[in-house]
This record gives structure tokens, C-alpha cells and sequence, in this order.
């Protein structure tokens, strides 16, 4: 049966262009078992737990002349093999060639006459480890209907309970007459969107989905403070669909430890770790930087409740038990979850970093405070490694205010503080792959989990093809907060 794209699955799905495809990706790096891993175990895993995400197995039927929106159906000749690929890195390969390799299949834009979405098993990299890279796009994951492949292959254990076996038989395609029947009836039914749509076939579909993705969101007080243009800033450029891919690794105890020493939150100082990144990444391109100086940053946040706030509390270093944490990986059904976005200017000019953390947390109390710019609720349902599914519900929050009112796009997304498995493969590694949007040269995705706090930064190829020293002044901007907070306790 045909089921029509929400309108913001609409809004994605139109506006994607060649500079600027809308998929958002994964990077997961793994030890070998002594088992071995292979592809055909990749393949017999993803295949029974394509129950759980059926929408994997559907691509997009555009309606003819544009009379309503295009709809999800079974793909009849689903090829299992043809999304999951296996690519190799020439042994040893280190993690710049797999980074590289990454940046890469980013920039290819999906088959959009199959379902929207691709995995790649790389083997060959160095200390007997494998990756696994994901992609999907952003009209598909929608943390309700339909979470990220990823979320639901990885398990809390190395030999997880087997799951039913499930023989799938596509729907029939349907006709093109029943699309446009079924298309002209809803206009009947449904006047105001049969208007809409025609005004789209008129200009063009860019110009109604960009409407589309404002009338999703609800613009309130939270966002009249930041209601001007965005700052100019090397950030925001003209793009290629090219990419540049680079990552860093740091650990979850030292965020908690300058939280405790300055009474902030771990977001907060995540937000100051990345200000104190880009103000010397300013610096280093020669940028004017002045006191006064800002970058502003759409930042999606999540909020959980019931037991899928387990996650987020050993996150934040709050309570958590055994108990609730196995509920966060076998399966909590009907969870509310909260996406909010929210305007936040990062003090670039500020050359002192408690000052520039103290900034940043009076911002994000000021916000917690009011109404929340852009909110997107949903009935989520939590299994497997959750992040996944919320860094794409992140980017969809975010979309839906202007580009013009920010610099970038910072999604933060806390996981769980133990270990997952694929096959019986330890996840050692997680990198979230973060969209870019029309104009701005680079999005930044970070993921908690086991103990460490992982960024993946997503580039434009020529815009930023300085990113690697972003990702080294992660590191020196941590590092100067950890001995601003060592040096007050003397």
C-alpha cells in the first residue's frame, strides 16, 4: 500500500541538489572477533532485522504533473546486495584513507529509483579492525516511522536472542492512473493542499518545499533574539557536492569533569570546546577577530523521558542503573522524545575560555527558560544505538529555519556508556556524518559512547580544505579548559 511523504519528507526529498545531497551517514569501527567478520554475515544480519525499519525496503514514487506528493512503495525488485557493498582499504589502511574513503561516498548522491540508502562493509583497515559506513537519506529517517538502519543492528551482547524469521512479499506497484486518482481525491477532500500544490507545479517544487519546511516548524520567542542575519563568516560559501571527512576522539570524563568544576552543563562545554576550535581556526586563516566577534550555531537538542532518559542521564553523569541502561538497548517502546533547536551565538572574539564557557551557559539557560525556537515532537521508539536516528531528527529540526540565520550546524547526541556489538564485532567507534545545507561549508556531528565523546565534521572540499585543523583545535580547546579547570581548584 502507497503511503504519501509527510511534508517535510517532501521538503527534503525536492530539495535536494547536486551541491547539497540530502543523506546523512555513520561511520562505526569495529574490532574483528576471532570469528572473523565477513560480508555474507553482514548481509544474513541486516536482512532479518530489515523487519524492524520497512521503510529500507520502499523507494519514492513522484505523482505525475506534480498533483500532490510522492509516496512510499515496496520496491519489487529489492536487492539486498545492491545497498549493502563492500569496499577495502589497502592493508595497512590507516584512518585517513578510511576518512578519505568516507568523504568520498558522501559526495555521491543516492539512487533515487531504489530505496533511499547504502551500507559499506571497508575491511583492510590496520589493527585488525572493519568499518561499516551508512547512508541514508533525510526523507527516510524520521526517528518514528522509520528509525536509521543503523540503530537496529547493533546489540548489547556478542550472541544476541535470534529473531523471528520473516518472509517479506512486496505490495504491488501501483499505477501510475491510481497515483493520479488517488492524487486528484485528496485535492477534493483536502482543497488547501490540492492549492498548495499547484502553486508548486507553477514555480517549481524548490519554492514549496522550502515553504513546506517553514510551516513545519514553529518560529517563537526563543528565536527573536537571533531573528538578524547571521554573522559573515568563511563558514557560509558557495559549494560543491564534494566533500572533505575528518574526525576526533576525546574522552567523556574530562566534559564531566569541567561540568562539575563550573556548574554547567556537558552541552555547554561541548559548545565551548567547538568556540574555542574555531576561533583559532579563524585565526590561523588570517580572519578579522574582534571582542565582539560571534558564530552562530543552530544546535539541536534531545530531551528524553521514562526509561530512554537512562542514555541521557549517564551521559550528563546523572543516575543510571543496569537495569534502565539494557532498557535503552533491548527496546523501549513509545518513548516521547523532544527535538529543540535553538539559536546560540558561540563567542569567537572572547580569548579567555571560562569566559567564553560562562557565555555559553547563561545563553543555553536563557533558552531552557523560554519557549524553544523549533520543536519537534515524536513517539520514538529506543533500541539499539539510538544516536543514529536522533542526529537525523537533529538535522530535520534545524532545517527548518532559514540557513541565513546561522553559521552552522553543531547536533549532539548522547549514547550509551557500554559497549555494542554487530555479529559479535565490538563497536569501538562511532562518527555521526552531518548534512551540509546550500551555503555552509561545514556541518559538526558528535556522538557519546563508552566512555568517549566522538566528532565527525563534514566539509565542503573547497571551501574548508583546512578541516583537519579544526578537528587538531578540538583537542588544544579541551585541553586548555581541562587546565583552566585543574587551575582553579588550587
Amino acid at each position: 500500500m502507497a503511503t504519501r511523504l509527510t511534508t517535510q519528507d517532501a521538503s527534503f526529498y525536492f530539495l535536494e541538489a547536486s551541491s547539497t545531497p540530502m543523506h546523512l551517514g555513520s561511520l562505526a569501527v569495529f574490532r574483528t572477533p576471532r570469528s572473523g567478520f565477513s560480508y555474507e554475515s553482514l548481509l544474513s544480519l541486516v536482512e532479518q532485522r530489515l523487519i524492524l525499519v520497512p521503510r529500507y525496503r520502499q523507494k519514492v514514487r513522484e505523482v505525475a504533473f506534480g498533483l500532490a506528493r510522492p509516496v512510499w512503495v515496496d520496491d519489487p525488485d529489492f536487492d539486498i546486495t545492491y545497498h549493502i557493498r563492500r569496499s577495502a582499504l589497502p592493508k595497512p589502511g590507516s584512518d585517513e584513507q578510511l576518512h578519505d574513503l568516507v568523504a568520498r561516498l558522501t559526495s555521491r548522491p543516492l539512487d533515487r529509483t531504489r530505496p533511499l540508502w547504502e551500507m559499506y562493509l571497508v575491511e583492510g583497515l590496520s589493527k585488525n579492525r572493519f568499518a561499516i559506513f551508512t547512508k541514508s537519506h533525510s526523507a527516510l529517517v524520521d526517528g518514528e516511522k522509520a528509525l536509521e538502519i543503523g540503530q537496529v543492528i547493533l546489540d548489547a551482547s556478542k550472541s544476541p536472542p535470534p529473531m523471528a524469521e520473516e518472509l517479506w512479499m512486496p505490495a504491488s506497484e501501483p499505477k501510475e492512473s491510481a497515483l493520479v486518482l488517488d492524487a486528484i481525491t485528496e485535492m477534493i477532500v483536502r482543497p488547501s493542499e490540492g492549492i498548495e500544490m499547484i502553486k508548486g507545479v507553477a514555480r517549481g517544487f524548490a519554492g514549496v518545499a522550502s515553504e513546506a519546511v517553514q510551516a513545519t516548524g514553529k518560529v517563537l520567542s526563543a528565536v527573536r533574539t537571533a531573528a538578524q542575519v547571521a554573522p559573515s563568516s568563511p563558514l557560509n560559501a558557495p559549494i560543491s557536492r564534494n566533500r572533505r571527512f575528518a574526525v576526533a576522539k576525546t574522552e567523556l570524563s574530562d566534559y564531566r569533569k569541567i561540568h562539575t568544576r563550573f556548574d554547567c552543563s556537558i552541552n555547554d562545554v561541548v559548545l565551548a570546546v567547538v568556540t574555542g576550535a574555531l576561533r583559532n581556526w579563524l585565526l590561523s586563516r588570517g580572519e578579522p577577530v574582534t571582542a565582539s566577534s560571534t558564530v552562530r550555531a543552530m544546535v539541536p537538542m534531545s530531551v528524553y523521558v521514562s526509561a530512554a532518559r537512562a542514555a541521557y542521564d549517564e551521559y550528563t553523569d546523572g543516575p543510571t542503573g543496569e537495569h534502565e541502561s539494557d532498557a535503552v538497548v533491548s527496546g523501549v517502546e513509545s518513548q516521547r522524545s523532544e527535538v529543540s533547536s535553538f539559536l546560540v551565538d558561540l563567542p569567537v572574539g572572547e580569548p579567555n575560555a571560562v569566559v567564553r564557557l560562562s557565555h555559553i551557559a547563561h545563553a543555553t539557560e536563557a533558552h531552557e527558560k523560554q519557549s524553544p525556537g523549533v520543536t519537534a515532537h515524536t513517539l520514538m521508539r529506543i533500541s539499539g544505538f539510538a544516536p543514529a536516528s536522533l542526529h537525523a531528527m537533529g538535522a530535520r529540526a534545524g532545517s527548518r529555519l532559514s540557513q541565513r540565520l546561522f553559521n552552522l550546524i553543531i547536533t549532539n547526541a548522547p549514547g550509551p556508556q557500554f559497549p555494542l556489538y554487530v555479529g559479535g564485532a565490538r563497536m569501538l567507534e562511532m562518527f555521526p556524518v552531518s548534512p551540509l545545507f546550500e551555503n555552509q561549508a561545514l556541518s559538526i556531528g558528535l556522538t557519546s559512547y563508552d566512555g568517549n565523546v566522538f566528532y565527525g565534521l563534514n566539509a565542503d572540499r573547497g571551501a574548508m580544505p583546512d578541516v583537519d585543523v579544526v578537528t587538531a583545535l578540538i583537542l588544544e580547546s579541551l585541553e586548555e579548559l581541562i587546565d583552566a579547570s585543574n587551575e582553579s581548584r588550587v
